[in-house]
């Protein structure tokens, strides 16, 4: 799979697109302002107890305190409180764990007032961002993420990833990693840890050791709230996690951050380092790799594919509604059975992009077309299950259930992206919204490919607004030339005032209108 990374920076937000296949399936937007990006550690004080919640909210310092449920707290947390305490006294001289004596872990069935105290001091990590009017979402079980593992203070263990396979290869990282892990450490190996050479595992964790050293550093004199331990910027972070060998180009336009990306990626890959590129173009960015027009249609209520069925996406505070619709992609020689089959799995490959590219969380329903056949059902539910392995969010699918629904909860850990795929255009009467003008081309272009390869007329006029003309015969080679080439009939372009912006029409033969 042929993997970019596309980085678009400005003095108000990093934009980042991840395209497989040239195809965009996740965008991230990081303001330079962000205080609270999951990973991030923080000693915050405990505001209010809810036993009814069995929660806490907790000062972080957001304007909405951060929520803390009790099952989030951790089995560890008498000894992490305990190292907070003895650090902030000058009795935890050294971030090193060595010598500490771990505390009784609390009962997995307890209560909140049982084991915390309003204005109690408290280290805590986000592990979901602020999202609408919902405050931080934060833990007590607190770990530290490097390239190749992860580190968890306050435990013993060494896990290995489920999807390093080979029995020879886990024992080598288990004993490994037992071998140089600081005592009172646990460590997650993670899958991109498989084959890599001692030094390279070694360097990781004592990166991860120090970061550790840092945020003790500056527990010592912290006053609640307070960061005290920043995540990577999204950029980096992504680098870090997603990295792999069948990235073939990151590109970034930024002079600054694209130093810095060099640096990080000489530090976890250098041998990566070759595929990084600065866009010097002043066409912008986003523009030259086609990724501003495949936002606008891929953001909307509505989301057409290739073969011209579409979906219809519904947002609620309760849930996620997707509704599959076959358009007018029927075939004459395909049975009804076989036409729903072929749009369902078109669809679930779409969903599954959609689920990434929006961040959507929590339930989402999706009402794909009818199938009678148990084999019909069973193929599609099988298919959506393997187009969603790429999704790292954890997510749970459930089988079609009698009405034909298919039901999906995922997790969500930032702020679902909301991109206004419309634009305000003036007229006579005001302003109005409508479909982003970027993609009137592409709408024009696929019902002249339809009129010609249906063979619904010989000849062919398209008339539209003034300005969208003007667009046709600035960039006759692009559409009018490629046409003629293509079905040896040209194109002619003209318009009309009467016509709105957004209207068009096809004349075909003796100056009849062909309905779209």
């Amino acid at each position: 799979m042929n993997k970019e990374l596309v980085i678009n920076a400005t003095s108000s937000e990093v934009r980042i697109a991840l395209l497989e296949n040239k195809k965009l399936v996740e965008l991230h937007e990081e303001k330079p302002n962000n205080e609270f990006s999951v990973g991030d550690i923080y000693l915050g004080k405990v505001k209010k107890l809810v036993p009814g919640l069995n929660a806490a909210f907790v000062n972080v310092g957001y304007e909405r305190d951060a929520f803390l449920h009790y099952l989030d707290l951790g089995p560890q947390l008498q000894s992490l409180q305990k190292f907070v305490k003895n650090t902030r006294s000058g009795r935890q001289e050294s971030p090193e764990l060595a010598g500490f004596k771990f505390s009784e872990e609390i009962d997995k069935n307890g209560n909140i007032k049982d084991v915390l105290v309003q204005g109690q001091e408290v280290l805590v990590q986000v592990s979901k961002e602020p999202i609408s009017t919902k405050g931080p979402r934060i833990n007590c079980e607190v770990s530290l993420a490097g390239r190749f593992l992860i580190l968890v203070p306050f435990s013993e263990k060494v896990n290995i990833s489920s999807k390093i396979r080979s029995k020879a290869e886990r024992a080598r990282l288990k004993s490994l990693i037992d071998s140089i892990k600081p005592k009172n450490f646990g460590v997650i190996i993670r899958t991109v840890a498989e084959d890599k050479k001692v030094a390279e595992l070694d360097q990781d964790l004592r990166d991860l050791v120090g970061r550790w050293s840092d945020m003790h550093t500056a527990l010592k004199d912290a006053r609640p709230p307070k960061k005290l331990l920043g995540e990577l910027g999204k950029s980096a972070a992504l680098l870090r996690d997603i990295l792999s060998p069948s990235f073939n180009s990151i590109a970034i336009d930024d002079a600054q951050l694209f130093g810095e990306i060099k640096n990080y990626i000489g530090t976890i890959a250098p041998e990566k380092v070759g595929i990084l590129k600065q866009h010097t173009t002043k066409k912008p960015i986003f523009d030259t790799y086609g990724i501003e027009k495949q936002i606008k249609a891929l953001f909307g209520r509505n989301v057409t594919m290739s073969s011209g069925a579409y979906l219809v996406i519904e947002h609620t505070e309760a849930l996620h509604v997707i509704d599959v619709n076959s358009g007018n992609t029927s075939k004459s020689d395909d049975s009804q059975e076989t036409n729903a089959l072929r749009v369902n799995l078109e669809s679930a490959e779409e969903i599954a992009r959609q689920l990434r590219l929006r961040d959507m969380g929590g339930i989402i329903v999706v009402d794909f077309i009818d199938q009678r056949k148990a084999e019909s059902r069973k193929e599609l539910l099988n298919s959506f299950k393997e187009y969603m392995k790429n999704d790292k969010a954890k997510h749970h699918i459930l089988p079609p259930s009698k009405f034909g629904l298919i039901q999906i909860t995922r997790q969500r850990v930032r702020p679902e992206m909301d991109i206004k795929t419309s634009e305000v255009i003036q007229t006579k009467d005001g302003n109005i919204e409508v479909r982003a003008t970027i993609l009137l081309i592409d709408d024009i272009e696929n019902e002249i490919i339809r009129i010609f390869e249906s063979k619904l007329s010989k000849s062919l006029t398209v008339k539209c607004h003034p300005f969208i003309e003007a667009y046709f015969k600035t960039n006759k080679s692009q559409y009018q030339l490629k046409w003629l080439l293509k079905y040896k009939t040209w194109v002619s372009i003209t318009s009309s005032n009467s016509l709105a912006l957004m209207d068009f029409h096809f004349i075909g033969d003796q100056g009849t209108e062909i309905k779209s």
